[in-house]
């Protein structure tokens, strides 16, 4: 069985990341774009990641372009927008698709383990966002208009486990 702790991802700056260096912690994935109605969302996204780091929680962004073309910048410009917008501090990724044959190989199991609505697997669109456990098997799948704050709870339940 593969876990998320399998996958390895480029950083914003193109670095090659292995996921396994967070075998062990709640992980909460997120496809995000700077230029989108749920983009506000970085900052609880960010109140999330300063409150529960501590304890073994990382928030993990990876910007995608696939919806509205609401990622159209390069990686500097993600960068210095989340930086100087929301004060971003959580890791983020180079820009990924998720959706469709070019799916980045994270977000193909994210979606298989998590379905959405009906059973689809479809990502619908900006700041969908998956919960993984500390062994690194998905425990949820949250919609975009979901706020960060709201899975509070669901994180705690994680990190008692």
């Amino acid at each position: 069985m593969t876990s998320i702790f399998d996958f390895s991802a480029n950083s914003l700056a193109g670095a090659p990341v292995n996921l396994q260096q967070y075998q062990g912690q709640v992980l909460l994935i997120v496809n995000t774009a700077s230029a989108c109605g749920f983009t506000p969302q970085y900052q609880g996204l960010e109140a999330v990641y300063q409150q529960f780091r501590a304890r073994g929680v990382a928030v993990l962004g990876f910007p995608c372009n696939q919806f509205g073309a609401q990622e159209a910048g390069d990686a500097a410009a993600i960068g210095a927008f989340c930086e100087k917008n929301y004060g971003v501090t959580f890791p983020l990724f180079a820009k990924v698709d998720v959706n469709g044959a070019g799916a980045h190989p994270l977000f193909a199991k994210l979606k298989h383990d998590a379905p959405g609505i009906l059973g689809t697997e479809r990502i619908k669109w900006n700041f969908t966002k998956f919960l993984v456990r500390k062994d690194g098997t998905v425990y949820k799948r949250y919609g975009p208009a979901t706020k960060p704050e709201s899975i509070i709870a669901d994180i705690e339940k994680l990190l008692a486990q």
